[in-house]
């Protein structure tokens, strides 16, 4: 079985700065990245961090890869991680909010794992300190997985190959909740975004863009004040904000800091990477297209007090749209082939 997947040295401070001036970020139009030294924000790392309290092993990567794909971790057993993150969907869902199992819509929306590894908190609220830290959330939610931690280290000691592979992994420590959590971990930290339009340019490759997606570029660091937010090479801060989408019961990051005006409605910012293919938008998926997402930011979104300080309206014109547009799409890399691995039994 195989999956298809999608796969300037102005510091983040003085960006910031000039966007809640209301000034461009300085540059040409559009940007050239022969020798711009603003380029190594962009530039993807050449290897991927992994924790001292869980460094990489092929054993580990390879036992949590059989995990995150096995629907044994569900209660009907129809539910695997993979469920959720898809590689055929850039690893999210592809739908407004996570289906649990019971077939019912869950309150938020399936995250990717695209460049997990570099997250300093997940979760839309942050609720999870790493990614070790995940992995039980979901599978003993009665609305997402349903399944009880006992019985599911039960269902694994019953299956001799997931014994070998637990010893082969860690030895003595065998099957417990604490080696999953950090098998799981180890493959997920694998789940990178592969080499995008947007990566070529950068290293050089002057016509891996359009000119449109150039000029893009230009709004997204200056006009469009998107870079204040979504920054680096995952286009993401890993903070929190109130982009003042339509409010509900879910205040978001506000419910851990009950205190704070400017946490409340904050949702994790996500990354632009394979963006083009995640349909539909924002933590509970209310925004259907890249365009319709375009036309939020430019409105300011709703005022509240709680609202982002950078968010305001931006005055965009159609032609800035367009290459905005044009641009969001370079972030999309080209479509791989992910193997499903045989499941011991």
């Amino acid at each position: 079985m195989r999956w298809k997947v999608g796969g300037a040295l102005i510091s983040a401070i003085l960006v910031a700065a000039f966007l809640a001036s209301g000034m461009p970020v300085p540059g040409a139009a559009p940007v050239s990245p022969e020798g711009a030294e603003w380029r190594q924000e962009y530039r993807r790392p050449a290897v991927i961090p992994f924790p001292d309290t869980n460094p990489y092993s092929a054993e580990k990567a390879a036992l949590g890869r059989m995990l995150f794909f096995d629907p044994i971790f569900s209660a009907s057993r129809t539910l695997s991680c993979a469920t959720c993150h898809n590689p055929g969907l850039s690893w999210g869902d592809g739908r407004a909010l996570a289906l649990g199992e019971a077939h019912e819509d869950m309150a938020l929306r399936s995250p990717t794992l695209l460049d997990v590894a570099w997250m300093p908190k997940l979760g839309w609220d942050g609720k999870f300190r790493d990614v070790e830290s995940v992995a039980f959330a979901p599978i003993t939610a009665a609305a997402n997985m349903n399944l009880p931690e006992t019985t599911l280290m039960a269902r694994l000691a019953q299956i001799p190959g997931y014994v070998d592979a637990f010893e082969a992994a860690f030895g003595a420590d065998g099957i417990s909740r604490r080696t999953i959590e950090l098998a799981l971990a180890t493959y997920e930290r694998t789940i990178v975004a592969k080499d995008a339009p947007f990566d070529r340019w950068i290293e050089g490759d002057g016509g891996a863009i359009s000119d449109a997606a150039k000029r893009g570029f230009d709004l997204f660091r200056g006009k469009a004040r998107c870079a204040a937010c979504h920054s680096g090479f995952a286009f993401s801060d890993g903070s929190f904000h109130d982009i003042g989408t339509a409010s509900g019961s879910d205040v978001g990051r506000g419910r851990f800091f009950p205190n704070s005006i400017k946490l409340q409605y904050a949702f994790k910012t996500p990354t632009l990477r394979d963006v083009a293919r995640r349909a539909p938008y924002m933590h509970d998926g209310s925004i259907p297209t890249l365009s319709a997402v375009i036309d939020l930011y430019d409105k300011g979104g709703i005022e509240r007090q709680s609202r982002s300080e950078l968010i305001r309206p931006l005055g965009l014109t159609d032609a800035d749209r367009v290459d905005l547009l044009a641009f969001l799409q370079t972030l999309t890399g080209a479509p791989r082939t992910v193997d499903v691995p045989t499941l011991p039994r």
